[in-house]
């Protein structure tokens, strides 16, 4: 490689080598679809939890549960993952009640529900985390092979001139630590979201959790 004297971010990209350019680009990639996946997961989260403060508030307001359940199964999408896991318990018992099931036979069906409908919830909150779990443990290496590539590369270069000093190493060394740069810039922020969205949707699982206890207990009372 002939040193060119810009050592500019823009330079270094364009006179990397092929194999170079195309960790670049994978891993530019990555960077683009984890910040998708931030910016996504971090609006579904925020509202997720303002809906489940705001059916905590509604439930607990005292009302009447059939009524709180019809306006729920009216309108599921628009009053959140614990709205959901009540109107499928809610409904569960209800139609329990009406085949004429006592005891714990009454509470088996709505727990089951809620349990199912509860699992669905994590797994849809939990959607793509895989990805940025991926994306900040993948991408650093990905960039460790761009920069092995790159040294190579500029290594082979130098082998045939006649001697080899710091202005025609530089470029080389440079445009090859850009690949493991690039690769932390995407590793990073995947990393922090992951580990913020799961403590997120931790506590919210504990909220959901404590729920299903509670209105089960609220349920028991009902039958006896």
């Amino acid at each position: 490689m002939q040193p060119t004297g810009d050592l500019s971010l823009l330079t270094l990209l364009l006179d990397a080598s092929i194999p170079v350019q195309l960790v670049m680009l994978i891993l530019l990639g990555i960077s683009i679809l984890s910040w998708a996946y931030i910016f996504s997961k971090r609006a579904t989260l925020k509202r997720a939890t303002e809906q489940t403060r705001d059916f905590e508030d509604d439930f607990w307001a005292g009302g009447d549960l059939s009524a709180l359940q019809q306006s729920i199964g009216s309108r599921r999408d628009e009053h959140g993952a614990l709205a959901r896991i009540f109107e499928a318990g809610m409904a569960e018992f209800l139609k329990a009640r009406r085949t004429s099931q006592r005891g714990e036979a009454l509470l088996d069906g709505p727990r089951r529900a809620m349990r199912a409908a509860y699992q669905r919830e994590l797994d849809s909150l939990e959607t793509n985390l895989s990805f940025l779990a991926s994306a900040g443990s993948v991408s650093p290496y990905i960039g460790l092979l761009g920069t092995v590539w790159g040294i190579m590369h500029a290594f082979i270069g130098l082998s045939g001139a006649q001697s080899a000093t710091l202005a025609s190493v530089a470029p080389g060394i440079a445009e090859a630590l850009i690949a493991t740069a690039i690769g932390l810039f995407a590793a990073i922020p995947a990393v922090v979201a992951y580990n913020r969205y799961t403590t997120e949707i931790d506590r919210l699982s504990i909220r959901f959790d404590g729920f299903i206890d509670e209105f089960l207990n609220i349920l028991q009372r009902q039958v006896q």
